[in-house]
């Protein structure tokens, strides 16, 4: 069994933590000691001859590194433990942290093995950790943050985190791949050496903007057709220092927008950055403006925090031991699929889920305010509410090339106006349209509702989401973004009758499709807002499901691709 956990009477406080990391090419070990909040981190890399990270290689790797920078941060933890005045050949540490998962299965094995030998050798508590929730809580515990919204961007990785009910909820991910690994396979492609993303980055600097796909679906986003149009465009003849800057402005832009509407749907003003790319200056900049135009706050972590460290490990090791959130040897697996939303969060148990600010009931993206609201920041656009018209704005966001900027507005404009126009004809409730210019990327549209969903769950209201999905869907288009914040409840307010409507709003990322892929997705983002605005969310997305079945034309396809995506994510 796993040694007590140390019970903060003085005796048996924590004092310091030796954390083990080494989920892929890092093969690290580290010492927090608490009272000074000072981190001592040993990394000995894992550099590939050739193309991208081999698993046996990497293993192999950490077999040889991983005892001998342990040792050295077990000599680290003894000096600061005789500068204490304690005996430092007694226990210099008071508990083991190691990464338990994702990441590949031989290296994580190599690192528990390590874990459980040095934890048996001290007689001290044993601590699992997601490297994952490490990113996040590392960004968290250095800024100061209460509640962040949490961007991770590492190279197998890439998702969008909050803080709800106990858990860390996937407000948003990668359908493919992980955002380094995507850059990696860009790099590998032009015969560049691993890591491919501090290539691209320099080259980036050099190099003139170029179109590439842009794909984000509600705050889920993919990298596989950027990476296929990039290799084309290379392969075309157009510079590679222009591909790199194209790729960097894209994959980028994305990751900041859906940071962005993960802020206003969860309606928080803190934002942190974790992962190994989070080191690129431009995805940095990106944010940083993105926020101060929101009146938010954003922490960047120093670099050796951001890449894979087992410094991370240790600061989140120490409190979840001082939690006893400890493991016994017998019961400490490795899980290389471990997702972030499958750890119960008991350091921070009994912590109050921050309530949003904006109460006015303007919406997310695109809103409909209630009457007396004038103005509100949403997610992608600034909404106008003048009587019973609702004007929004989708202004330049700086942190976008120019380029990139004005083909989204435009574009998401123009699809809004006409897929909102479009649902309303199939039947499903949407403000009138009236009137639209492209040119100024504005639309006016009729007031609709008196509050966001969010506001206002209910089986009942999430079962007419679900109808009004299967209708569009059957009539060859989706949403593309149905958060609980784009769905607005109440009257068309012309009218004191039907007064509890659920309306559909927001269609910028719509799009005419046929494929239960992308009917299936739609379902998917809906659930994703269900689990970062409410408690009871399983029942919620139920009730959206039951009613889908109910009326679509095909709704076995789509739901059990639904259950397929489900599966897909990059930590299954």
């Amino acid at each position: 069994m796993a040694a007590s956990p140390p019970n903060g009477d003085g005796n048996g406080a924590i004092r310091r933590v030796l954390g083990i990391e080494g989920t892929a090419w890092a093969a690290s070990a580290a010492v927090y000691e608490v009272g000074s909040d000072e981190v001592t981190i040993e990394s000995d890399p894992y550099q590939p001859e050739s193309g991208g990270i081999h698993p046996r290689e990497a293993a192999e790797h950490m077999s040889e590194a991983v005892p001998s920078v342990v040792e050295t941060a077990i000599e680290a933890a003894r000096e600061q433990a005789a500068a204490a005045g304690e005996d430092p050949d007694e226990s210099p540490i008071d508990a083991v942290a190691f990464s338990r998962g994702p990441g590949l299965g031989p290296c994580l094995r190599i690192v528990g093995t390590a874990a459980r030998a040095v934890a048996q050798r001290f007689d001290v508590p044993l601590v699992g950790v997601n490297h994952m929730v490490a990113h996040l809580e590392i960004g968290r515990h250095r800024s100061g943050f209460d509640a962040p919204v949490c961007l991770n961007a590492s190279g197998a990785n890439a998702h969008v985190l909050a803080y709800r009910n106990g858990r860390y909820r996937v407000l948003g991910e990668t359908m493919d791949t992980g955002v380094g690994n995507a850059l990696d396979k860009f790099t590998r492609h032009v015969g560049w050496s691993h890591p491919g993303g501090p290539k691209v980055e320099a080259h980036a600097k050099e190099g003139e903007y170029v179109d590439l796909p842009y794909v984000v679906k509600g705050m889920d986003f993919s990298f596989s057709g950027i990476m296929s149009a990039a290799k084309q465009a290379y392969d075309d003849g157009t510079p590679v220092e222009n591909v790199c800057r194209g790729l960097e402005e894209t994959v980028f832009a994305m990751l900041t927008e859906v940071s962005e509407r993960a802020l206003s749907l969860t309606g928080r003003d803190e934002l942190v950055l974790g992962g190994g790319v989070g080191q690129n200056e431009r995805l940095q900049g990106m944010l940083r403006e993105m926020c101060e135009q929101r009146g938010a706050d954003l922490h960047v972590p120093e670099n050796r925090f951001l890449r894979d460290n087992a410094g991370m490990i240790a600061v989140l090791g120490a409190k979840m031991a001082a939690a006893g959130d400890t493991l016994a040897v017998e019961e400490s697996a490795i899980d290389a699929d471990f997702r972030p939303d499958e750890v119960p969060v008991t350091w921070r148990d009994g912590e109050p889920v921050p309530v949003r600010s904006d109460t006015s009931g303007v919406g997310g993206a695109n809103g409909h305010g209630q009457a007396g609201e004038t103005e509100q920041q949403g997610a992608e656009a600034t909404v106008t509410v003048e009587g019973d018209r609702v004007v929004k704005r989708r202004h330049p966001r700086s942190y976008r090339h120019p380029a990139l900027d004005e083909r989204l507005r435009r574009e998401r404009t123009r699809i809004e106006a006409r897929l909102t126009s479009e649902a309303r004809r199939q039947g499903v409730p949407t403000p009138l349209v009236r009137d639209v210019d492209t040119a100024s990327a504005t639309i006016v549209f009729q007031r609709v509702g008196d509050r966001d969903l969010d506001d206002g769950l209910s089986t009942e209201r999430a079962a007419a989401v679900g109808r009004h999905l299967a209708a569009i869907h059957d009539a060859g288009f989706v949403h593309g973004d149905p958060t609980t914040r784009n769905v607005r409840v109440g009257s068309a307010g012309d009218s004191v009758a039907d007064t509890d409507r659920v309306f559909l709003i927001d269609f910028g990322l719509g799009y005419h499709t046929g494929h239960e892929e992308d009917h299936a997705m739609d379902l998917h983002v809906f659930a994703q807002s269900l689990a970062g605005t409410a408690d009871d969310h399983e029942r919620l997305q139920a009730a959206a499901e039951d009613a889908y079945r109910a009326v679509s034309e095909r709704p076995d396809a789509v739901l059990d691709r639904l259950r397929e995506i489900e599966g897909r994510g990059r930590y299954q």
